[in-house]
């Protein structure tokens, strides 16, 4: 654990900083899916307190093992891949998410030595098509038509937690890229082909505020959701399917109108666009 808690992270954590808030027990006898939004320019909120940082996570949720799901391709590279490993990262394939959402929580099986009994694993449904959406002030989901991580926690009977990360878009900018512009049909097309958003980032730098590659040092808060129950089939029930995704953006708006004036800067002008 000393790669997800030492004071370098702390350092991490505190420029910003960043919060972890509960709404909700967790039970350390279940596996969770934790779908989290926005995915900001690289998700910063969630992965300092899921992979980097855990400490609060810890005493928040104890017995839970939080993990990351991100792209396959970073396991490719070795070192790197041993790196995310220590970090608490995993493939976000279907085959590998279904191995840690059916892990057993019994506290002796030889899987949990660790002293945890149970996974939640983060997965940031909008992914790189929500990135090319973040700019400072927006809130914009993609969720409408993702619904393949409903699909996965019916087949493995594992609860969905909505999480959100209040001024996750606020620490970059990017370049203006409306849709149809030549930039973002550029952007979508390697997207397309590669799986990578190729974004043009605006922050900070060493000793100005006004350009530069280092994030804004703005607060970001995860409110993580309560659990949303599921019945475990092997083939989801199309409708059931609808059902437990409509849940999830009921339970998002929710969340962004109970906070979003505490948490976000003029909030009570900010919607939630969810597409």
């Amino acid at each position: 654990m000393i790669f997800r808690s030492n004071c370098i992270w702390k350092h991490f954590r505190d420029y910003f900083p960043i919060e972890l808030i509960k709404t909700a027990d967790l039970s350390a006898d279940h596996n969770y899916i934790l779908a989290s939004f926005p995915h900001g320019i690289i998700g910063t909120g969630i992965t300092c307190n899921m992979s980097r940082d855990i400490r609060q996570w810890l005493k928040l949720f104890p017995g839970i093992r939080p993990k990351i799901g991100t792209l396959d391709m970073h396991f490719y590279t070795p070192i790197f891949r041993e790196a995310l490993r220590y970090w608490g990262m995993v493939s976000v394939s279907k085959e590998s998410l279904m191995h840690y959402l059916s892990a057993s929580n019994h506290p002796k099986h030889p899987d949990n030595l660790d002293g945890f009994t149970s996974n939640a694993v983060a997965i940031l449904v909008g992914g790189a098509q929500e990135a090319l959406d973040s700019h400072p002030g927006r809130y914009i989901l993609t969720l409408k038509r993702r619904k393949g991580f409903v699909k996965l926690a019916i087949r493995t009977g594992s609860p969905i937690v909505p999480t959100f990360s209040f001024g996750e878009v606020e620490i970059f900018d990017q370049v203006n890229n409306p849709p149809n512009s030549w930039l973002r049909r550029f952007q979508t097309l390697t997207k397309r082909l590669t799986g990578i958003s190729p974004l043009i980032v605006l922050g900070r730098g060493f000793f100005q505020y006004t350009f530069g590659f280092l994030p804004q040092r703005k607060h970001i808060v995860q409110v993580v959701g309560k659990p949303i129950e599921v019945e475990r089939n092997d083939i989801p029930d199309p409708e059931y399917v609808d059902k437990i995704h409509q849940q999830v953006i009921d339970q998002l708006k929710e969340m962004f109108e109970k906070y979003k004036e505490k948490y976000i800067e003029n909030g009570k002008s900010v919607n939630l666009v969810i597409t």
